[in-house]
């Protein structure tokens, strides 16, 4: 008789799928990428183009995983495409004028010079894929944005065309046909619950993974020569209801859950920048995008209040734009600019905004709210590109925010939209919607702080054998991030299982991750996943909030492992789906652990990290302008650091380019 109960279930509807809890199953690639998002996508297409035998594995239908898998709107990065007036070097003074190069919204130096080098490239991929990437039916002719001879339609800096517009909500239908037609191996509905280590020892070489299915139970052993870890980035850390939009306000796709960062801890790899977060209004918040505002998607927008008088905007120098054209244009003198740049950011990359100061002038009386966002006032092909092209396409807004709207009646020629009123953001800056905060213990994981793998210029962590690409990466990523980081990986990991030697599983290791992962559906009750979720999110709110100190931090790890140790040993699970929502809060409570530990570890309060240690109060202090490092060893937590600038430091001292072209060789490059 089987150990484990077979659809034992009181009180609930039978589980519609066979369970098999217990059956192995046994899968042999030479590459195996865990993640089947945008990043993972165009990692297994390169390495299959390259002659490997690659496996995908997912949570979810790979066809629409990943937090990209609902669309795209714009392309970043493509510095390199006929009408770019930037150079991938120029681009990279970006990431160097502010924070000493710690990281940007779009990665670290090495991911970012990636994403500068191969941005335009990945968009051409995808565009012989069948993504929309040009005006091919001649809707945008004679538009500002929209250059003649190529078709191509730019977004925000119409002068130095280094953004492109493309109509990409089609992006990973594209993707999963390009997987399909190479024979790539998928493996859906499967939670990976952790690397395999060569002879089971933590930090050795990574030889494959384990993972369960989420509707049948069955357990999986994946056996690869090498791994690309492309799991994005942790979510639902600080903040979890389900009676409140749960995630309809994220950007991230709900399954990112951290399982990438839990099982590569737990593997021995190192990590940094863990300890940065930015505070996040949670379920409260409007979906992406759903109302009128002037940024990002909404660039340059005009804005008018209660009485229809409109809201003057500046350039970064704070001269007043006469001319809407203008907001698309850099200051005079100016070389280029960047759309809602980081904190930090010199004056040289600010771009046009709305007046800064305009919270006072409404608390004046000089402004009536509410605010509104003006379409019919645009011009009619920026209108259209903003409700149409771009809130079309957007990840997360086709659907609930343009279907949705167009339906209820909304027009946008004839219709405004009322847009999100702000109070000034911490940088003291009329800031993007998304910055509109709820309580400070509320945080997230953020674009600019984002704690991932420390990896070097073969995007390898610092296991052999494991590979990353996208969000998972320290320093976080864009969409066009993960496609570029995703095929760069996919090339060197091909590279390498070339001459790799078949993986050795160590079964006893396998033995005991079956054990952990089954126990919850050996029990007849006890605590459920969502309890646990919403008890380590507390845990966070109250002892890793917005202003941490020492005593502080210790006690909330004090109560993490209390949890750990009684409730976590307590969760059960009445199905297979149960079963992977238990899993997943593991990995959080895991994660959880990681930010804590990294948090002690930095002693000075720090801007770009939005992190505040109230025993440490001094900001950026320059001993500490340094990544600070955590990995796991022998059930000890090991601190360390890499300065900043480690990817031009030796033996890599050498400029970006001649990094790059000593990594990538023209041997690898795909005809």
């Amino acid at each position: 008789m089987s150990v484990y109960p077979q659809n034992e279930y009181k009180n609930a509807m039978e589980w519609p799928y066979p369970v098999n809890y217990g059956k192995e199953n046994e899968i042999e690639a030479d590459l195996l990428i865990i993640g089947g998002g945008i990043a993972g996508c165009h990692a297994a297409i390169n390495a299959a183009k390259r002659g490997a035998k690659v496996a995908v594995v997912d949570k979810a239908p790979i066809v629409r995983s990943g937090s990209g898998g609902a669309g795209v709107d714009h392309w970043h990065g493509a510095v390199t495409n006929p009408c770019s007036r930037i150079t991938p070097e120029e681009m990279m003074e970006f990431i160097k004028g502010y924070s000493h190069g710690v990281t940007s919204e779009y990665g670290n130096g090495i991911a970012f010079y990636i994403l500068c080098k191969e941005s335009y490239d990945a968009l051409l991929d995808v565009e012989k894929m069948g993504v929309k990437v040009r005006d091919v039916d001649d809707e945008f002719v004679g538009a500002e944005f929209r250059d003649e001879k190529t078709k191509l339609m730019f977004a925000y800096d119409y002068e130095n065309k280094h953004c492109i517009r493309v109509q990409g909500a089609n992006v990973k239908p594209c993707l999963y046909r390009e997987l399909k037609k190479l024979g790539v191996s998928m493996y859906e509905r499967i939670m990976v619950t952790s690397l395999l280590n060569e002879g089971g020892k933590q930090g050795a070489r990574v030889v494959g993974a384990t993972g369960v299915n989420m509707r049948t139970g069955e357990f999986y052993v994946f056996k690869s020569k090498a791994t690309i870890l492309a799991t994005a980035q942790p979510t639902g850390l600080w903040i979890f209801s389900t009676e409140l939009q749960g995630n309809a306000a994220k950007f991230s796709d709900p399954n990112c859950s951290g399982d990438g960062h839990a099982i590569a801890w737990e593997a021995g790899a190192e990590f940094t920048l863990m300890e940065g977060s930015i505070p996040d209004p949670g379920g409260f918040r409007y979906p992406p995008y759903g109302t009128g505002n002037a940024h990002n998607t909404w660039f340059a927008c005009n804005i008018v209040d209660a009485k229809g008088k409109e809201v003057p905007w500046v350039d970064r120098d704070g001269r007043i734009l006469k001319r809407l054209s203008e907001r698309y244009r850099p200051a005079p003198e100016q070389k280029f600019f960047v759309l809602n740049p980081p904190p930090g950011t010199p004056p040289e990359f600010q771009g046009p905004r709305i007046i800064p100061d305009l919270p006072g002038r409404i608390k004046k009386g000089e402004f009536s709210l509410p605010l509104y966002a003006d379409l019919p006032s645009m011009p009619e092909h920026e209108r259209r590109a903003i409700f149409g092209l771009m809130v079309g396409n957007e990840g997360k807004t086709r659907i609930p925010i343009y279907m949705n709207y167009t339906s209820a009646g909304f027009d946008p020629d004839k219709d405004m939209l009322q847009a999100t009123v702000l109070p000034p953001d911490r940088y003291s800056t009329w800031g993007p919607w998304w910055l509109s905060m709820g309580p400070p213990q509320w945080r997230e994981a953020g674009f600019v702080s984002c704690g991932g793998v420390v990896f070097d210029w073969d995007l390898r962590t610092t296991l052999e054998g494991l590979y990353a690409a996208g969000t998972v990466l320290a320093g976080g990523a864009n969409h066009a991030t993960a496609a570029t980081t995703g095929r760069y990986a996919g090339r060197k990991a091909a590279s390498y299982v070339s001459q790799a030697p078949d993986p050795l599983v160590d079964r006893e290791q396998v033995a005991q991750e079956k054990e952990r992962v089954y126990l919850p559906v050996r029990r007849k009750g006890g605590i459920g996943w969502k309890e646990l979720q919403a008890g380590i999110c507390r845990i966070m709110q109250d002892y890793c909030g917005e202003y941490k100190s020492e005593e502080v931090l210790k006690t909330g790890l004090w109560w993490l492992n209390s949890i750990r140790e009684s409730e976590a040993a307590n969760v059960y699970a009445r199905n297979p789906h149960e079963l992977a929502r238990a899993l997943e809060v593991f990995s959080r409570l895991t994660v959880s652990e990681m930010i804590i530990h990294a948090s002690l570890a930095r002693r000075a309060s720090g801007a770009i990290l939005d992190f505040k240690r109230v025993d440490y109060p001094e900001l950026d202090p320059p001993e500490w302008n340094k990544f600070v490092t955590i990995r796991r060893e022998e059930g000890q937590v090991k601190i360390g650091e890499i300065p900043f600038y480690y990817w031009l430091l030796p033996p890599n001292a050498s400029s970006y380019e001649e990094n790059y072209t000593k990594h990538t060789g023209l041997q690898e490059e795909v005809s």
